[in-house]
């Protein structure tokens, strides 16, 4: 689609303006390199779309497109011109938080992507040891309600199945909360305080959970009404 427009803000949305491009972008910024890797961000994305996508961004200078050695699949990374992104990718995000969040549906907790963006947050180096086993039982969840993060040096895994290891930190929590915590919109501690989460194990690693799970970047943004109609 071309807008016939030499204004460099349609000339940019001819690229990036399409449906599932921006997030496209967005996981690509995030590390995610493989098409499962995408699909796991991008869910409600086919896979169709999600390869015309792709294509369309290498054809744009985007990304880099290369063979995974000695598989059939390829491997996809950004270039300048997508990084040259991440301003807007988080300008946007900021913009989301002041104006977006009081739009929020009981549709948008979705629990995979939760979970991914969980395992992106473990700052390994600030755990105990050479393996810590993280399980996260979600009470509201009907089907799959437990998950583990296992992070084993620099590896870090999410498991929806009992990888069969011992437990250090249990998250005994709902899955809006557990976004909401990531998010920055409740504290760890307020959501301990009221009965909306019952965190297990050692205190070194239970009382100071921001050390070793990063929140959003986004987190602690005020929405828009808390600055026009504050307190």
């Amino acid at each position: 689609m071309t807008y016939q427009q030499f204004c460099p803000i349609a000339k940019a949305m001819e690229v990036v303006g399409e449906r599932w491009t921006l997030l496209l972008v967005r996981e690509l910024l995030m590390g995610a390199t493989r098409f499962n890797e995408f699909q796991r961000g991008l869910r409600q994305m086919s896979p169709s779309l999600l390869t015309k996508r792709l294509a369309s961004l290498e054809e744009a200078g985007l990304l880099v497109r290369r063979r995974i050695p000695g598989q059939r699949g390829y491997e996809y990374f950004p270039t300048e011109a997508c990084r040259e992104l991440m301003p807007v990718v988080e300008q946007i995000g900021h913009w989301g938080m002041r104006w977006a969040r009081e739009q929020m549906t009981e549709e948008d907790y979705d629990l995979e992507l939760l979970m991914l963006y969980l395992e992106r947050s473990i700052c390994t180096d600030k755990l105990i040891g050479n393996e810590t086993v993280i399980r996260f039982n979600f009470n509201d969840v009907g089907e799959y309600p437990n998950w583990w993060i296992v992070v084993s040096g620099d590896e870090v895994d999410v498991c929806v199945h009992d990888p069969g290891k011992e437990v250090d930190v249990y998250f005994n929590v709902c899955l809006k909360v557990m976004c909401q915590l990531w998010m920055g919109d409740i504290s760890y501690r307020k959501a301990i305080a009221e009965g909306l989460l019952n965190l297990v194990g050692p205190a070194e690693l239970t009382r100071h959970v921001e050390r070793w799970l990063k929140p959003s970047i986004f987190a602690g943004i005020p929405p828009a009404r808390a600055i026009v109609e504050p307190a």
